[in-house]
């Protein structure tokens, strides 16, 4: 079963910072916790990170139902330069309304130089057909907003035009 969500944007930047910024800035501005949902505050093991079929491991602040430390795995699946970037998100380490892996996508399209659409579309993949109506509600409200949050903060990282974390 899957529950999609699409969020688009227009960032007013270079074709090549509105590309790099979510994949390449410091995860900690990008994922900044929203509601339940907690703050990344560190990635592990992230060498080669952004190389097709590389991975890091990412470790969320504690919340109420999740005390802290490792939380789950992102791999990048797809890179297509000032195009598109495909990546997975799994190995949860708390239970998450029966959700097994995240398949998030970020394609930029230049409009006109300095303008550039985002469409940033997350694919949220579950085994068990228990909790459909819960995970609908979920992906349509705090999702589809944290989403949003995210498209903010890259924002930011975009228009910053400082190094990134990663090369």
């Amino acid at each position: 079963m899957v529950n999609q969500v699409r969020r688009t944007t227009i960032y007013r930047c270079s074709l090549e910072r509105a590309f790099r910024a979510p994949m390449l800035g410091d995860l900690t501005h990008v994922h900044t916790g929203f509601g339940p949902m907690p703050r990344v505050t560190h990635c592990t093991e992230d060498t080669g990170w952004a190389a097709v079929g590389s991975s890091k491991k990412v470790f969320m602040a504690p919340t109420f139902g999740f005390g802290g430390g490792y939380a789950s795995m992102d791999r990048v699946l797809e890179r297509v330069e000032n195009a598109r970037w495909a990546i997975e998100v799994s190995d949860f380490q708390r239970w998450m309304l029966g959700f097994t892996r995240f398949v998030g996508e970020w394609e930029v399209r230049e409009l006109a130089p300095g303008e550039v659409e985002v469409v940033y579309t997350y694919t949220l993949h579950s085994a068990s057909p228990w909790l459909a109506p819960a995970r609908w509600v979920f992906t349509r409200t705090l999702w589809r907003m944290y989403m949003g949050q995210v498209l903010e903060n890259v924002r930011k990282i975009a228009y910053n035009d400082g190094p990134y974390a990663y090369t």
